[in-house]
């Protein structure tokens, strides 16, 4: 079920983006306002790392060349000159776009895939409210946190209750919340465990036949691992 809407979504993604060309007005009328389409990859600014002579030996003291050191990522494209092709950006639309364009590419791409997340959960809400979390949770649903904080902010809510969900993995160190959770889209396979001080297990099971599970994490609880779950969600007030 859930492959089948996350399938179902991507061919709306796939028609909005056809039909999406040049960016939007200023009118700053909804939560998602323009578009485009990308120019190309951005353009590479490494410089190619330098070469001893011949025959020279490499000094150890010397420090090492920045253009090999520093960060692979390539620069950004200052704020004051986020402009797309035709029109304007409106004022939420340039928060999203801050730090997030590569020198070389058209902003009005980007743009267009933080609107894309906003409709894929525009669509998974309408279907069923806890596979768009879970898809958030799992990362299927890529960016979301700032597609909705900037362009869609109706859904604050899904972003606020994945951040207290789980994917399948394994979790510790700290990152295991006590509380009530139970599973989104599990499959036939789906098992779990929870352990606690010198790995007693305090709990574990399996969903046979996909059959959806609650499960209670205690506060002794100090791992949990789940294998074919999908996504775990919070029940009630879980911190």
């Amino acid at each position: 079920m859930r492959h089948a809407l996350l399938a179902g979504a991507a061919v709306v993604f796939a028609t909005a983006a056809l039909a999406a060309c040049g960016s939007s007005s200023g009118d700053g009328g909804g939560d998602r306002e323009g578009g485009g389409r990308a120019a190309g990859p951005a353009a590479s600014s490494s410089a190619a790392p330098s070469v001893p002579a011949a025959g020279a030996e490499a000094d150890p003291t010397e420090p090492a060349d920045p253009e090999v050191t520093r960060s692979s990522e390539p620069p950004k494209i200052p704020t004051d000159r986020l402009t797309p092709a035709t029109g304007t950006f409106t004022k939420k639309q340039k928060e999203y776009l801050t730090d997030r364009v590569p020198v070389g590419m058209d902003p009005a791409a980007v743009l267009q895939t933080g609107q894309e997340t906003c409709d894929r959960l525009d669509y998974l809400v309408k279907v069923d409210r806890d596979t768009a979390v879970g898809a958030v949770v799992t990362g299927e649903i890529t960016g979301a946190e700032p597609a909705v904080a900037h362009l869609c902010p109706r859904h604050k809510d899904l972003v606020e209750r994945a951040s207290h969900g789980y994917a399948d993995g394994a979790y510790r160190d700290g990152k295991v919340r006590p509380g009530r959770y139970r599973d989104v889209s599990p499959t036939p396979n789906c098992t779990w465990e929870v352990t606690g001080p010198g790995g007693k297990v305090l709990a574990s099971g399996s969903s046979h036949g996909g059959k959806r599970t609650t499960i209670t994490m205690p506060e002794a609880a100090l791992a949990f691992t789940s294998t074919g779950c999908w996504a775990w969600l919070s029940e009630g007030d879980n911190g």
